[in-house]
């Protein structure tokens, strides 16, 4: 009966363990974040207050390659983003915003860099450290206006970068 028992079992783990292999997670693969205030411009897809295409189910995965200026990262995903002209909504500020970060899935982090229109303007270390669930930074924009700020998660042990556009009316 013993002998019996351990052949069922060992069949059991033979049959089973694939099984868990393909339908059980294996742990995250990669880092997930945007910005999520002021509203962001997947923010705004993810609410529905401007109309998008796949962006609006996952605006956490602006993800692209170190290096890029363009609110998608240059990746094939996400191109509507880049559209200065769909009708993103800017959220009146002051010289300084505090733009907070939120994270579905975390990355140890190089930096986190912030752009005006092109110029960089700040820029915050990781440390190589996995950040919180969320991570805010008050940034000095520099100047007055409609503007658009490029917001750069730049991961640590990666190549890979996270992109966040958000639109703003300073004063």
């Amino acid at each position: 009966m013993n002998f019996r028992r351990k052949l069922i079992a060992g069949l059991a783990g033979v049959l089973v363990a694939p099984l868990l292999a393909v339908v059980l997670p294996t742990g995250t693969a990669s880092a997930h974040g945007y910005v999520s205030s002021p509203p962001s411009r997947q923010a705004q897809c993810a609410s529905h207050a401007v109309s998008c295409g796949d962006i609006q189910w996952e605006p956490q995965s602006v993800e692209a390659p170190k290096g890029s200026m363009a609110c998608n990262g240059n990746g094939a995903r996400f191109a509507e983003l880049n559209n200065d002209g769909k009708g993103w909504k800017a959220t009146a500020v002051g010289q300084s915003v505090t733009f907070t970060w939120t994270f579905t899935a975390r990355h140890r982090t190089r930096d986190y860099e912030y752009f005006v229109n092109g110029r960089k303007v700040a820029t915050f270390p990781g440390n190589n450290q996995q950040p919180p669930a969320s991570v805010s930074h008050k940034v000095n924009l520099g100047a007055k206006g409609k503007l658009k700020v490029l917001a750069r998660w730049n991961i640590g042990d990666t190549a890979m970068a996270f992109y966040s556009c958000i639109d703003v009316q300073a004063s």
